[in-house]
């Protein structure tokens, strides 16, 4: 699907989708309008950060007005791809790092090359090396980051003891193993929400980090290996269908991630594949954070599951210059040191260091140290057209409407057809 979207359809969406573009120069006041375009925010606490750092800004900087727009993830990635390249299209927009994603939008034009900015700020001193990896892959700057998020595996301490187990596992096996001492103890073993697809592909993503290694993986998404002929792909899809027929959530198909979460935070399942962000929901959502833990995805390569996300300065915006202005306070070492743990536990500001001393927070800490590299959602790693028939699989894979045998060679077929 091209970004740059053309066309009567197009254009009906775009005259929805905003009322003032980012080139309209100003609000009523005639000060500076800045749209800022976010993914709506994982917690009521990170939800109050954002407009403190908006209300504190505009506090410095009373020349300048902040336009705030949420969405849902999936609305998110659709509005942008509809309005980037017309007068629909915001100052600054919140996307995934990975080339699937916020790459995609460089390659098309739609991200400003940053490199002026980030000499004028000193910002390569500021952020951490694995932060500044995805926002210079494309050449040049292109994008700020704003949060590097892992993803591991939470669970439930009353219900894995209930089971019988002792330890969180360790290996793909000892996973599989807690999985089923709990069905066996009558507990749903893990929830996910079907509807956003993204939510169960974090279990195929492990599942093909574990049986294929790291390098088999890399070869995968990137199309130097054959998904048809890679026995560790079977063995993942095969796996998938047992997890979803014997441990997912009853109806799973038929709900979204939020609403697969209340049945975590309310001891109707064991486990959660989520991000270090799912600690300030479990503290706003949850009645005692002390009964939850979480450990890393067992899948022997060393490497943590996770991703980037960036903010990107449009390319057409006629504020460029306030917009980093805005970024430049956004991440700045005060306002990371105040929202460190509200969009995740690690900051990408060097000087920024984690200082809670809950058990949550300490285990990440670790999770993040002990990585040895990291793999990403598949969702930043393959084009939107590979991703959409990559959900597709994995949908009929796990509800039984396709052979786990035949799902690799039937993505290898999309992926030789799409060349």
């Amino acid at each position: 699907m091209r970004l740059l979207a053309k066309g009567a359809v197009a254009l009906t969406a775009i005259a929805v989708l905003a009322g003032c573009s980012a080139g309209a120069g100003s609000d009523a006041s005639g000060k500076t309008q800045l749209d800022w375009w976010v993914i709506n925010p994982s917690s009521p606490s990170a939800a109050a950060a954002q407009e403190k750092i908006i209300t504190d800004f505009q506090a410095a900087n009373p020349d300048i007005t902040i336009k705030k727009t949420n969405r849902a993830v999936d609305a998110h990635k659709d509005a942008l791809r509809t309005s980037i390249g017309t007068a629909a299209a915001p100052d600054i927009y919140d996307f995934w790092a990975g080339p699937g994603l916020g790459g995609e939008l460089v390659k098309n034009g739609a991200s400003a090359d940053l490199s002026a900015q980030y000499t004028e700020y000193k910002w390569p001193e500021r952020f951490t090396e694995a932060a500044l990896g995805p926002v210079t892959q494309y050449g040049g700057y292109h994008g700020v980051p704003w949060k590097l998020n892992g993803e591991a595996m939470y669970y439930n301490k009353a219900l894995f003891e209930q089971a019988g187990i002792a330890e969180v596992p360790k290996t793909m096996d000892e996973l599989n193993d807690a999985a089923a001492k709990l069905k066996d103890a009558g507990i749903t073993p893990i929830e996910f929400g079907g509807t956003v697809n993204w939510h169960v592909m974090r279990l195929l993503d492990t599942f093909l980090e574990g049986y294929c290694g790291s390098d088999t993986f890399d070869k995968l998404v990137t199309k130097h290996a054959n998904w048809g002929q890679e026995e560790c792909v079977t063995e993942s899809f095969t796996n998938l269908q047992k997890w979803s027929k014997d441990y997912f959530n009853s109806g799973f198909i038929g709900i979204n991630n939020d609403e697969a979460s209340s049945l975590f935070f309310n001891g109707k399942a064991a486990m959660a594949l989520e991000g270090d962000w799912f600690n300030a929901q479990i503290k706003d959502k949850a009645t005692k954070a002390e009964d939850y833990g979480v450990f890393p995805l067992p899948t022997g390569t060393g490497r943590m599951y996770g991703f980037e996300q960036a903010m990107y300065i449009t390319k057409d915006s006629k504020h460029a210059d306030a917009a980093a202005k805005f970024l430049d306070f956004m991440m700045s070492t005060p306002v990371q040191k105040e929202t460190l743990g509200k969009f995740s536990t690690q900051s990408v500001n060097k000087e920024v260091k984690p200082t809670g001393t809950d058990e949550l927070t300490k285990s990440w800490e670790g999770i993040f140290a002990a990585a040895k590299g990291l793999y990403m959602n598949n969702d930043q790693n393959l084009s939107q057209s590979q991703t959409t028939e990559y959900w597709r699989i994995q949908n009929l894979v796990a509800t039984g409407g396709l052979d786990p045998a035949k799902a690799g060679a039937e993505f290898q077929k999309f992926l030789d057809s799409s060349k």
